[in-house]
């Protein structure tokens, strides 16, 4: 979770450190724009190119180098001297960041028993919230101390906690499937007793995967053109559609939270980022019991109603912009809360849809689609509260969270119960819970 927490807490901090930068650079609505825009655009094309490279090298070496990237650039931070400085290493946080959502999915999802799956996966997401939860915090104990003049420590505080992820990641073996699947089956071994210990006998896991290949490209080899093969296409745009239709408004919200607020009227400065703060934790609140319920009640169910009650409150905010105040911090916190199921799913469905082959790939492709509508809903906030104003705004995010709604309903498949391999190949495969390899069982 070390890796989504200082995602979390990166992507963030910038919503609250944005306050002092525009201050201190009289940085014009182009310049707030590409600043909070700069790091998704980079999560797209480091999901984009770097997934791919991640399923051709391994995920161990791959997330040495992305989170060495993200300290360097994040300690840089500190000593920019304009905006234009500042945009080029928030585009570069934004390619370490987007390598790492392919490489830390994969690799735990290629560890993980079936049973525990979802749940496990899901639990990335609350890091990456508890990481914004955090950021948010953070940034508005340094704006009470010290006001907007400690921007550069919001974003330089990012490289001490990337440290200490760096710490945390030392010793962790490489995914036994990918190394398998690249004929390296001593290693593989290894991994497996450095991973389990003596909680299972290494040879039967190797024996049952080997009788259990996932459908797709021989072995020791990537075959990308597999992405193109039934049913593969309508998955890669079922997860690339709902992500983005659910991170389109989300991300805005979480970028300029505190301007969002203020054009409710909801307070100026540090006032409005306290609010952001709130809004934050119920995000992470919301991720907990959607914990459950995707092991429950199953992924499909949960990506449906889980839509259409996040669409609910963006709907009253867009129709009703001058309600009270309590209802307006309600709706944003239900939006917050109801959004814990898509967020939990943004993580599982694209690690359970995909073989290993193509896993890491395909995780960046959605992710990377994501990340348009993210940085285009970002990039665009600013001028829609100027120019629209923030009723229409708020309908307009109210508008893509039904879309998303429609998705889920027609598109969305149900993989609770099933073996990473099951659930990487035919819906139709029946009773995978009864014949699962052991390997799954087992926890790889």
């Amino acid at each position: 979770m070390g890796g989504p927490l200082l995602d979390g807490y990166m992507l963030s901090i910038i919503g609250i450190a944005m306050l002092g930068v525009t201050a201190q650079f009289n940085a014009s609505e182009l310049e707030v724009s590409l600043i909070g825009a700069a790091a998704l655009v980079g999560i797209f094309f480091g999901a984009i190119l770097l997934g791919p490279l991640t399923d051709k090298i391994g995920r161990r070496l791959m997330y040495t180098i992305d989170l060495w990237a993200l300290v360097i650039a994040s300690a840089l931070q500190f000593f920019v001297q304009d905006a234009t400085q500042l945009i080029i290493l928030r585009f570069i946080v934004g390619l370490a960041i987007g390598a790492d959502y392919p490489i830390a999915s994969a690799l735990l999802a290629e560890w993980l028993p079936q049973k525990r799956r979802g749940k496990m996966l899901g639990m990335l997401i609350t890091g990456w919230f508890a990481g914004a939860a955090l950021a948010s915090l953070a940034g508005f104990i340094l704006f009470e101390l010290f006001g907007p003049e400690s921007w550069r420590w919001m974003l330089g505080s990012s490289a001490v906690l990337g440290i200490a992820v760096l710490a945390m990641r030392h010793g962790i073996p490489e995914s036994p499937r990918w190394l398998m699947n690249h004929g390296r089956q001593e290693e593989a071994e290894r991994a497996l007793h450095t991973g389990l210990g003596d909680q299972i006998d290494a040879a039967s896991v190797l024996a049952a995967e080997a009788q259990a290949p996932e459908p797709g490209a021989p072995k020791s080899k990537v075959d990308f053109s597999l992405l193109l093969r039934r049913p593969y296409p309508r998955r890669l745009f079922f997860c690339s559609a709902f992500y983005i239709l659910q991170v389109t408004p989300l991300f805005a919200i979480f970028t300029f939270g505190p301007v969002i607020l203020s054009s409710f009227g909801l307070g100026e400065g540090n006032l409005a980022n306290l609010g952001s703060v709130i809004i934050n934790v119920v995000f992470l609140l919301g991720c907990l019991p959607a914990l459950r319920l995707v092991e429950t009640v199953g992924r499909r169910p949960l990506i449906i109603w889980s839509f259409a009650l996040m669409a609910l409150p963006l709907f009253v905010l867009g129709f009703a912009p001058g309600a009270p105040v309590a209802v307006i911090i309600a709706c944003f916190c239900m939006y917050a809360f109801f959004s814990g199921g898509p967020n939990i799913l943004e993580w599982a469905y694209p690690s359970e849809l995909f073989p290993t082959e193509v896993r890491a790939s395909a995780i960046g492709i959605t992710t990377g689609a994501s990340r348009i509508g993210a940085a285009v809903g970002t990039f665009v906030i600013p001028f829609a509260l100027r120019d629209w104003g923030v009723g229409p705004t708020m309908m307009a995010a109210a508008i893509l969270t039904a879309i998303g709604w429609l998705v889920c309903v027609l598109m969305a498949e149900e993989t609770k119960g099933m073996s990473l391999a099951a659930a990487a190949g035919s819906k139709q495969e029946s009773s995978p819970a009864t014949s699962e390899p052991q390997a799954d069982r087992a926890g790889v």
